[in-house]
């Protein structure tokens, strides 16, 4: 592994002039080996350790260098065809993932077994954790970390971040719930078994602020177990008072706790929203 991430390094350092780096062949081979064990899960994008984002930022490089090594190609799917420089995932019976006809993910990406996807899609150096769902028209964006057991409902965009190399991408911890037409970009993350009600929209300059308090517990980082709502935030400003978006927590879980639909539903509803 050291070797390849030297060559990756080595082939970044010259991304200018490849050609004078290293032979086309054996430049092409070692960024395919890179995405070869994203595709397989065997390395990922970023993950976090001891409750900080580390950034592989290597992989994201050979990924930049893919599309520099590659030409256009056209696929033919069945009556689609597409054209594009990076081919589709292939072999989801092996890998025990169910795809609904509409869905698609790009090589590169990792699905873990017992993941469904819908018609959604999944980009290049994503890593979608086991038995979690990718609802219709939902999208993960490249390089973002989704945990297991979640479900990513119908319309959610998890935004993708490639460049710079080192920028965190958004990190969804395990067992969360994301509501329909939720937005959560630019590296941010949300923590173990919390539940966004649909139409949070979710970034680093988005304040979340605990409804019990009023207090802003951090930005565009929602904490683990929380329900948490789509709210506005008056400010004042020279032209007047005008009402910036927030993040509102509802209320806080036990850890651990197990999500009862029903009620978490029944919460939201009291507020006027769902999931």
């Amino acid at each position: 592994m050291s070797d390849l991430v030297e060559r990756i390094d080595t082939l970044w350092a010259g991304r200018n002039d490849l050609a004078a780096v290293m032979p086309s062949a054996e430049a092409r081979a070692a960024v395919d080996e890179a995405i070869d064990l994203l595709d397989h899960g065997e390395v990922r994008v970023a993950e976090l350790v001891d409750g900080e984002v580390v950034v592989h930022q290597w992989l994201k490089q050979a990924i930049l260098l893919l599309f520099r090594l590659r030409d256009l190609e056209v696929t033919e799917v069945g009556p689609f065809e597409y054209h594009d420089k990076i081919p589709l995932k292939h072999d989801y019976a092996g890998a025990r993932v169910r795809v609904v006809p509409g869905g698609s993910a790009r090589w590169g990406s990792y699905l873990a077994p017992g993941v469904v996807l819908m018609p959604g899609y999944v980009n290049i150096g994503a890593h979608v954790g086991s038995d979690t769902m990718v609802d219709t028209w939902a999208t993960v964006g490249s390089c973002a970390q989704i945990g297991e057991r979640v479900h990513l409902s119908g319309g959610v965009g998890i935004g993708g971040v490639l460049e710079p190399p080192q920028a965190a991408p958004v990190i969804i911890g395990d067992d969360v719930t994301v509501g329909s037409r939720c937005m959560v970009t630019q590296g941010a993350r949300v923590g173990e078994g919390s539940v966004l009600g649909e139409g949070v929209i979710l970034n680093p300059g988005i304040p979340v602020i605990d409804s019990q308090t009023g207090d802003e517990v951090g930005r565009g980082v929602v904490p683990p177990w929380c329900i948490v709502v789509q709210a506005i935030r008056t400010k004042g400003f020279p032209g007047g008072d005008f009402g910036l978006p927030c993040a509102l927590i509802l209320r806080r879980l036990e850890p651990g706790e197990r999500h009862d639909k029903a009620r978490i539903n029944d919460i939201l509803r009291d507020h006027g929203v769902a999931t």
